[in-house]
């Protein structure tokens, strides 16, 4: 039987109509994302830096869930570039309706062994491509009074607590989370949403094999810092952007939604490392707690 979880939660065509921008697209989470965009009714524009991969996933992802995807190489570092994407939609689709800021780059390290260029690669591209991506949308958007559009982030759950040995990340997605409620208030008079999902930990072949490669994921059992026990599917986090960039949600603006098994909060518990005490050492401790008293 399967899983709920796994499972497509919205109403069929519960996107209909709607057309549905995507950086980094053709993988990982942002294509898991588009294909149940695709299932609901939505067309699909993705962009990334390879042209090929791109070609390759709009193939696979029309034959297997209808619909149709364009995409276009895009460096979303590049403002030019990105605002070619978008007149690129507009000239094939006629519109645009979605914003979903998915484009991202990552890695582990200890900040000293950084360069500054290293740090420049991630905050280019999270920090830089989003704002340059929102930037050339909602002003086109806001230019031609077009309303019931949508921004979608995708940020971290450290992007609020801060994390050790991925700095560049935090910080590059500090800033998108501020703009993402900075702008929700700013632009809500032009009928533009803004909302962010802060994923936990979602294994995919691309950025999950470089951010821990190897067999490192397995070294540091990274499913048991999730109080669930599990990594998240990809469904789950498709459902969940489903619905933020629907109709349904016209009432969510300016919020980031944590989907990650109460990972953060296991960590952010001054007492949660007491979860690796057994039964027997409770006992021990109960009884030393009560001969302290007596």
């Amino acid at each position: 039987m399967q899983e709920k979880y796994n499972q497509g939660m919205l109403r069929d065509n519960a996107l209909e109509g709607k057309v549905i921008a995507i950086t980094g697209g053709g993988t990982g989470l942002g294509r898991s994302m588009g294909e149940y965009f695709l299932r609901l009714g939505a067309r699909l524009a993705i962009c990334g830096r390879r042209e090929e991969k791109l070609k390759q996933a709009s193939a696979e992802m029309e034959k297997e869930f209808g619909g149709e995807v364009f995409y276009t190489s895009c460096d979303v570092r590049n403002y030019e570039e990105v605002e070619a994407f978008r007149d690129k939609i507009l000239n094939h689709f006629g519109k645009v309706d979605v914003l979903l800021n998915n484009a991202a780059g990552n890695f582990i390290s200890p900040a000293e062994r950084l360069s500054p260029g290293a740090f420049d690669a991630v905050i280019d591209i999270v920090l830089k491509g989003s704002k340059n991506c929102t930037l050339a949308f909602g002003k086109h958007w806001i230019e031609n009074k077009q309303t019931n559009k949508v921004v979608l982030n995708i940020v971290t759950t450290y992007a609020e607590t801060g994390s050790a040995f991925v700095v560049p990340s935090a910080m590059a997605k500090a800033g998108v989370t501020a703009m993402t409620r900075s702008l929700a208030v700013e632009w809500a008079k032009y009928g533009i949403r803004f909302n962010a999902i802060a994923p936990g930990p979602f294994p995919t072949k691309g950025a999950w094999s470089r951010l821990l490669p190897g067999n490192i994921a397995e070294k540091l059992n990274v499913e048991q810092e999730v109080p669930l026990r599990r990594a998240g599917e990809h469904q789950e986090l498709a459902n969940l952007a489903a619905y933020l960039v629907s109709d349904f949600a016209a009432y969510m603006n300016g919020e980031v939604v944590i989907i990650d098994g109460g990972e953060w909060l296991q960590g952010a518990g001054q007492m949660n490392f007491l979860e690796v005490v057994t039964p027997d050492m409770w006992d021990w401790i109960e009884k030393a707690t009560r001969g302290s008293k007596e």
